[in-house]
C-alpha cells in the first residue's frame, strides 16, 4: 500500500468523480484508476461503486476513508514535525480564532510575533466556538484562541491570557447615550442586537440578562462584530460586546457604557491538545503569546 494510492483514494472519494480528482491532482485519469484498482486488489474489497459517470463509496469504503484521512493527517503532521525540528524558524503555524477576536487580538499578536520570527508563516482558520474546540480535538488545528476559555478536559489544555470587561453599546440617539455607566436591568425593555444562537457571545449575553431577571428581546442578529456595531449605530437595538471590540474606537453614532451591576467579564485564552506535542514553531508561538500578555498586564 502506497501513500500515493491513499491520496488518490481520498481525492476521488471527496469528489465522487475520477476525472475531477485527476484534474485536481494534475495526473492522468488512467493513473488514478490504475492505482485505485491496485489498492482494491490489495485490500480484497471494492471501495467504490459506479453511479452513472460518478463513483460513490461502498459502505466499507466509507469506513476505510475515515481511517485513511486520519492516517494521512498523522503522516503529514510527522513530516511537518521533522521539517520544523530542522528549522523551527521556517515553520507554519495553523491557528484558529473566532470572529470576536479577529479585529484586534489576532493581528496584534501576529504582528508582534513576526517582528521576532519573520520567517514563520501562519495559516489562519476562523470558526465558531464549538468548531474550534472540535478542530483541536480532531487534529485539524493545534492552537486556537477562544474567549471565554472552555473548561480543561481530557483532550485540550487551556491557558488564560487576559480577562476583559463586557460593555453595553447603545445608539447615540438613545436616552442612556450620555451616561458612562449602566445597570444591566435598565436594558430589560430594549431590543438586543446579538450574535446568533450557538455563538458563545450570544450565550454570554443571554445568560447575563437572565441572571438579573429578564430574557433579552432580540431585534436582530449578525455573525460579524462590525455588522453588530453597525446595527447598533443604525438604531436597530443595543448590544453587549467585549472591550476588545472597541480598542480601535467606539463606532460612530454609538455610545459605550460600562456595566456596573452586575459587572460582566470574559476571559480570553488559547487552547492546545493534551494528547500530542506541538511542533517547534507552535511551541515558540505559545510561549511568545504567554509572555506577550503577561507583559501587557504589568502595564495596566
Amino acid at each position: 500500500m502506497e501513500l500515493r494510492q491513499l491520496r488518490y483514494f481520498v481525492a476521488v472519494a471527496e469528489r465522487e468523480h475520477i476525472s475531477d480528482a485527476a484534474e485536481n491532482l494534475h495526473v492522468a485519469q488512467s493513473a488514478i484508476s490504475r492505482q485505485i484498482a491496485n489498492l482494491e486488489e490489495e485490500l480484497g474489497i471494492e471501495l467504490f461503486e459506479r453511479v452513472g459517470r460518478n463513483v460513490k463509496l461502498t459502505p466499507i469504503g466509507k469506513n476505510f476513508l475515515e481511517y485513511t484521512i486520519a492516517a494521512l493527517q498523522a503522516i503529514d503532521f510527522a513530516k511537518k514535525q521533522v521539517n520544523e525540528y530542522l528549522d523551527p524558524e521556517k515553520g507554519t503555524i495553523k491557528i484558529g480564532f473566532p470572529t470576536s477576536l479577529a479585529s484586534f487580538l489576532l493581528p496584534t499578536v501576529i504582528s508582534a510575533f513576526k517582528k521576532e520570527h519573520p520567517n514563520v508563516s501562519f495559516h489562519l482558520r476562523q470558526g465558531s466556538y464549538r468548531y474550534l474546540i472540535n478542530a483541536v480535538k480532531e487534529r485539524e488545528l493545534n492552537l486556537a484562541f477562544l474567549g471565554p476559555v472552555p473548561t480543561k478536559n481530557d483532550y485540550i489544555n487551556t491557558k488564560v491570557l487576559f480577562t476583559e470587561n463586557i460593555a453595553a453599546l447603545v445608539p447615540a440617539t438613545h436616552p442612556f447615550a450620555d451616561r458612562d455607566e449602566i445597570q444591566l436591568t435598565e436594558l430589560r425593555n430594549e431590543g438586543f442586537v446579538l450574535f446568533p444562537e450557538g455563538f458563545i457571545l450570544n450565550k454570554v449575553a443571554v445568560e447575563a440578562c437572565k441572571s438579573v431577571g429578564f430574557t433579552p428581546k432580540i431585534s436582530s442578529e449578525g455573525e460579524d462584530m462590525d455588522a453588530l456595531k453597525g446595527l447598533v449605530a443604525a438604531g436597530i437595538g443595543v448590544s453587549l460586546l467585549p472591550e476588545s471590540a472597541f480598542y480601535d474606537a467606539t463606532p460612530r453614532r454609538t455610545s459605550k457604557l460600562t456595566l456596573v451591576e452586575p459587572p460582566l467579564t470574559r476571559n480570553v485564552g488559547i487552547i492546545y491538545p493534551i494528547n500530542r506535542e506541538l511542533s517547534p514553531s507552535e511551541q515558540i508561538f505559545l510561549d511568545f503569546v504567554s509572555t506577550f500578555f503577561s507583559r501587557l498586564s504589568q502595564f495596566k
